[in-house]
């Protein structure tokens, strides 16, 4: 076995209770995205500080920027910072958008306590096929797994779709069936990366499709759904990229109210990585514009990282409603 190491030494939790919990209060477990030392440090703070549980997530291109093996102890040192702090918040230790069986194993083997399998891009059988096969392995270790049914536009890492395809509710109890999955991402008109709608002047954000959720949840009572591409783009950190020699025109979110609405279903996790990255790169644009000679990264960087708990609490206590759920 090697490498081998089963979460749970790492003292991570799988998702199977908090999502239990979430459902049942009306609420989402937040799933944050980190690709680095400071990212992780702010969600942890921010999570402890408000309580709440939380989903530490990465891709499979973050996984390969960040070393495998140092990301395992990363996630351990996660969980042993939240404790210092004197929280024992549960923390999971999430693979975003898994694309291969080979991959997903490779997660599951090195710690993860969840991994996601994406065959969303794949035929309606070749899915059911992929993710039942992660299943199988997944489960054996009791780590919980995340599936997904229509596809998201925009691109993330290595997730890229020219056009959104929403997830058929008539579908949804068959998948479900015949995988085994913990929980089902859906595409109600979400969109991955930071510039989601095209719109044109004067048009509003398109509303979710709240009745396609509505529908999967009486298809599906009381099981976990999960939001991808939620992020809310926000403009403050926009208009400070650009002031400061970025160019990020036209860049645009999912409105916050809408995310308040789904966390109060049958949403318990929600995606959030676009949002985190706008922070941390506004506030290091910023930082260096005012503070031309400066080099130590400990200094712009540590910027970015308080910039980031701020958001991370008010995603907390203001929009997933995860605060003091822990």
């Amino acid at each position: 076995m090697g490498n081998t190491v089963h979460f749970s030494d790492l003292g991570l939790v799988n998702t199977r209770e908090i999502f239990r919990k979430a459902v049942g209060g009306g609420y989402a477990i937040p799933a944050y995205n980190f690709n680095n030392l400071e990212q992780l440090q702010a969600i942890v703070v921010a999570c402890v500080e408000t309580s709440s549980p939380v989903i530490i997530q990465v891709s499979k291109g973050a996984r390969n920027y960040a070393n495998e093996t140092m990301l395992r102890h990363m996630a351990q040192g996660a969980v042993a910072m939240a404790t210092e702090m004197g929280s024992k918040i549960p923390i999971v230790l999430h693979l975003d958008h898994g694309d291969s069986f080979e991959l997903c194993k490779s997660c599951v083997d090195s710690g993860f306590s969840s991994v996601m399998i994406d065959g969303s891009h794949l035929p309606y059988e070749e899915n059911i096929a992929l993710t039942k096969k992660v299943v199988d392995y997944a489960h054996a270790r009791d780590v919980s797994v995340e599936g997904e049914l229509g596809v998201l536009a925009g691109i993330e890492d290595e997730v890229s779709a020219e056009h959104s395809t929403y997830t058929q509710p008539e579908e949804v109890e068959d998948f479900v069936a015949k995988t085994g999955v913990d929980s089902l991402a859906i595409s109600i008109g979400t969109s991955h990366g930071a510039f989601k709608f095209r719109l044109k002047e004067g048009e509003s954000v398109p509303p979710l499709r709240f009745d396609i959720l509505e529908e999967i949840e009486r298809r599906l009572p009381g099981f976990p759904i999960v939001l991808h591409g939620a992020s809310s783009v926000v403009q403050e950190y926009v208009e400070l990229i650009n002031a400061y020699g970025g160019h990020m025109e036209g860049a645009v979110g999912v409105p916050e109210e809408q995310l308040r609405r789904a966390a109060a279903s049958a949403v318990c996790k929600i995606n959030i990585d676009s949002d985190g990255r706008l922070a941390v790169t506004a506030k290091v644009r910023e930082y260096l514009a005012k503070n031309p000679g400066e080099f130590d990264p400990r200094k712009y960087l540590g910027e970015a990282r308080n910039e980031l708990v701020r958001l991370i609490k008010h995603k907390n206590q203001a929009v997933l409603g995860s605060a003091g759920k822990a």
